[in-house]
């Protein structure tokens, strides 16, 4: 169902995985998709060919979120192209994992600048020109809530950061008609998180719903956020995990 349709969105990280799918969720729904990729132009081209093949419209830009003014210069570059964005997904973001006394602060600065500024200053940036019925999504992390194992100490702290901006920000854009929401995956299925390694399958037994997600599932529920259905919602942190941290 089109019920997107006219309206700009804007992915980061939008080559692969989720973001990827994402995409081509929103595409499908009738908006134009704007993604983000860092070092694979080949891999947005695909989505973005793929997203034309379906007859959507699409269109890839070089980002780095770790690059602030970077970031910030590319979204402006989108308002001045199409005035405004309608729906900002925030999706880039990356783990370091090593034992918690091997971490420098330059791991501390480089997880916290894609993880949690960028995705400050993509929402101050376009909310500037975002109307009413602006949507800001957020991809976090089920482990804001639940570190799960060693080596997990930054990118927790990270994700869970994003619990308290979405909090604030809802209150912020409320009033402009602008709903703020994070959507906090489990176990999904991507080139990073296979579902066939010694990891997959303990996670597996911690679940409810013994299954890994898979990157469709996450897009399908930023799809309703984005959209009319969505409206009412805002504020909201859901975690879409299988029952993990149930």
């Amino acid at each position: 169902m089109k019920n997107l349709n006219e309206k700009i969105a804007f992915v980061t990280g939008g080559s692969r995985g989720m973001g990827a799918s994402i995409s081509k969720r929103l595409a499908k729904a009738g908006a134009t998709v704007i993604l983000t990729y860092t070092n694979s132009p080949e891999k947005a081209d695909e989505v973005v060919q793929e997203i034309i093949a379906a007859g959507g419209v699409a269109k890839a830009v070089k980002a780095d979120n770790e690059n602030p003014n970077e970031l910030a210069t590319v979204i402006e570059g989108i308002i001045a192209e199409y005035k405004h964005i309608d729906i900002l997904v925030n999706n880039a973001g990356i783990y370091i994992g090593k034992a918690f006394e091997e971490h420098t602060l330059d791991d501390y600065q480089k997880i916290m600048a894609i993880n949690v500024q960028a995705v400050f200053v993509a929402a101050l940036t376009a909310s500037k020109a975002m109307p009413a019925g602006g949507r800001i999504i957020t991809i976090g992390s089920n482990m804001a809530d639940n570190a799960l194992g060693p080596q997990t100490t930054l990118y927790t702290m990270s994700k869970s950061a994003l619990q308290g901006f979405t909090r604030g920000l809802a209150r912020d854009l409320g009033l402009k008609g602008i709903t703020v929401n994070l959507i906090q995956p489990g176990a999904t299925n991507t080139d990073m998180n296979p579902a066939d390694t010694d990891l997959a399958d303990f996670l597996r037994s911690r679940m409810a719903i013994p299954t890994y997600g898979t990157v469709d599932d996450i897009a399908g529920l930023v799809n309703f956020l984005a959209s009319e259905e969505g409206k009412y919602m805002t504020g909201s942190i859901i975690t879409m995990d299988g029952g993990l941290n149930a």
